[in-house]
């Protein structure tokens, strides 16, 4: 039962995160589409790549050892549009860091938020959520590709495994024919 209850803890929050994310990913506008920009023509296989090589990235300047979760990037609907003759698509990759201790998850939230700077980031939030844990979080815009990140520091305080949870999606776009 407790092995079980693990793997619940960490399938919630990314599906909470998936999920926040799926709003996330727009500005109401008054128009009919609901952004506030114009989403581009692109080959969603070529954006899943974009944000495949992004998430390796990020796990590269964490500069930790850990275990990371599966699977990858993968495009979904992006349901921001009351115009049902347009159809958006995001990819999204969800995953979690752990098998690190408290100290070193630390210093790899200290890692990640020197370096993406360097490497073409804006962190637009650094600084503890909501939570009654006060989890430390980064979100971070990629100057380029404009894509998102949230990286979350769960502690474990409430006798859970300490884990970083981390989630990059692209801008909505509409499939290149």
């Amino acid at each position: 039962m407790t092995g079980m209850k693990n793997k619940t803890f960490r399938a919630i929050p990314v599906y909470l995160g998936s999920l926040m994310l799926t709003v996330g990913c727009s500005t109401v506008k008054s128009d009919s589409s609901d952004l506030d920009y114009e989403p581009e023509k692109r080959d969603s296989q070529q954006v899943v790549r974009e944000v495949g090589m992004l998430s390796s990235r990020v796990l590269e300047m964490l500069n930790i050892k850990g275990k990371s979760t599966e699977p990858g990037p993968a495009a979904a609907p992006c349901d921001v549009s009351h115009d049902t003759s347009r159809t958006y698509q995001s990819v999204r990759h969800p995953w979690s860091l752990y098998g690190a201790g408290n100290d070193a998850l630390e210093k790899g939230m200290k890692n990640l938020r020197n370096a993406l700077p360097t490497q073409g980031w804006k962190v637009t939030k650094y600084g503890k959520d909501s939570s009654r844990n006060r989890n430390l979080e980064i979100m971070a815009v990629h100057a380029k590709t404009h894509t998102q990140l949230e990286a979350t520091w769960l502690k474990g305080l409430d006798g859970h495994t300490p884990l970083m949870e981390i989630t990059l999606y692209s801008r909505c776009f509409t499939e290149q024919p």
